[in-house]
């Protein structure tokens, strides 16, 4: 390459460089919600980031463990874990956009989604993936992990003057 060809590309490189250069965005603020967990299990229940609200996988569980009764109660159950779970951080099933499902027999999927529609507005169904598993912890049969959207009210409704 002739000298002037050099010229002109570390003249390019100094003007396209600097656009290129890594700029660290700012970590949001994240907040931790473990209301009733068990400090045994080694996961969060639910975690704030930014305007989402990550659940961690629900399970038709109670302080005894699964609950007994079934597929049915199980479900049930996993609902209504992700309900109070969003309760005590004062939002409702009407902020989730995002369902992931875990079932052990797809055969159950059916039934599944008779109790799932339940839980949430007519026509206001959150997007969701599903798919069967071969196993899933406690041997449990169904686990619902979900993504919630929820910006913070602006600091004029939330008492601030």
């Amino acid at each position: 390459m002739k000298r002037r060809h050099y010229k002109k590309l570390a003249s390019a490189m100094a003007v396209a460089l600097p656009g290129l250069a890594y700029s660290a965005a700012p970590v949001p603020q994240l907040g931790y919600y473990n209301e009733g967990n068990p400090a045994s299990r080694p996961f969060t229940l639910a975690v704030r980031a930014g305007d989402y609200i990550h659940l961690s996988g629900q399970m038709g569980t109670d302080a005894n463990g699964l609950v007994p009764g079934g597929f049915e109660a199980q479900a049930r159950k996993t609902m209504d874990n992700i309900q109070d779970i969003l309760k005590g951080m004062n939002l409702s099933m009407d902020h989730i956009v995002k369902c992931t499902v875990m079932i052990a027999d797809m055969g159950k999927w059916g039934d599944f989604n008779k109790i799932y529609v339940d839980y949430f507005t007519p026509g206001r169904l959150p997007a969701r993936s599903a798919f069967g598993v071969n196993a899933l912890a406690l041997g449990g049969q169904i686990e619902v992990e979900c993504l919630a959207y929820a910006p913070p009210a602006p600091a004029h409704k939330r008492g601030a003057r």
